[in-house]
């Protein structure tokens, strides 16, 4: 976040930090689908119509970067959503993940395709014991 921001971190407990927190490890176990937190979105006013599409696509869920091109009205986008998706600094919480190729595979994600995966499959319900044992500290 702090590299794409463009800022420095501040390690100091606040309010908000704690319950974005407490909500992604809820995620992360499989025991949270919406998040309820504060977002100040940064970036061009194209990069915040992207994120926007991106929270309503629905956990367990997927779309295509042209299906969120067409969504916000630039269809022929294809590549500059994929750009925004890149340019996503809380990729969890605006959940880039849920975005496909147009053949159903796997591409681009900047956590790796691994981790695309993973997230892809917790939202389907695959939450096997080792997932549970996943937390941020």
């Amino acid at each position: 976040i702090r590299k794409k921001l463009d800022a420095e971190s501040v390690d100091q407990n606040d309010e908000v930090l704690e319950k974005t927190r407490k909500q992604v490890n809820e995620y992360l176990k499989g025991n949270r689908k919406e998040f309820d937190i504060p977002l100040l979105m940064v970036g061009t006013d194209f990069q915040k119509r992207v994120w926007k599409a991106l929270l309503r696509v629905p956990y367990g869920a997927t779309s295509t970067y042209g299906q969120i091109a067409e969504e916000i009205g630039s269809p022929r986008a294809v590549r500059a959503v994929g750009n925004a998706n890149r340019a996503n600094p809380v990729s969890i919480i605006v959940p880039c993940h849920r975005v496909i190729g147009s053949d159903g595979g796997l591409v681009g994600y900047g956590g790796g395709l691994s981790l695309k995966k993973w997230l892809l499959r917790l939202e389907q319900g695959d939450t096997r014991a080792w997932m549970n044992r996943v937390k941020i500290p």
